[in-house]
């Protein structure tokens, strides 16, 4: 069997965070399930994937954005470290919201939008970018909205929000 496109691999990962992660309740608050790991592997692989990190997507990085399947961007970071708080234009509006998520270093960052209540972590590992995609269906809109990343200094991520 032929290698998949870095777009196909991302879409499929997409695909099952999304079922796996994406679950709301009738509030708009995300459930306590958290990310997913892929149950996707790959023969070829001699590495086994551990099970409290996210997948590693080729062609990913922290020096640019990831980019959104569809819609439209209302917050984003490159290259940063630390800790960030970025507010989402326009306020979060009822409807899909979408976060993407790449990092790249040794430790744990933790995303959070404020104030729906989705918050989850992301593993992320020295020498390869981790990631992960994360969809909440907002049922109401909200004036303003804030998106919050944790992480140690030494870990660098980039981040995009769209609706």
């Amino acid at each position: 069997m032929g290698k998949l496109s870095p777009l196909v691999t991302a879409a499929t990962l997409t695909a099952v965070t999304v079922l796996a992660v994406g679950c709301s309740s009738d509030d708009g608050k995300a459930s306590d399930a958290g990310p997913k790991a892929s149950p996707h592997s790959s023969s070829s692989s001699t590495r086994t994937p551990r099970p409290d990190r996210a997948e590693h997507i080729p062609g990913e990085s922290v020096t640019k954005a990831p980019a959104l399947p569809d819609g439209d961007v209302v917050a984003q970071a490159v290259n940063a470290s630390g800790n960030r708080e970025m507010d989402v234009k326009g306020g979060l509006k009822g409807g899909p919201l979408a976060v993407l998520v790449n990092c790249k270093g040794n430790g744990k960052l933790t995303v959070e939008v404020k104030p729906v209540g989705l918050s989850f972590p992301l593993e992320c590992v020295a020498g390869e970018v981790s990631s992960t995609y994360n969809q909440l269906d907002l049922k109401r809109t909200r004036q303003q909205g804030t998106v919050s990343v944790t992480a140690p200094s030494n870990v660098r991520w980039a981040i995009t929000v769209g609706r």
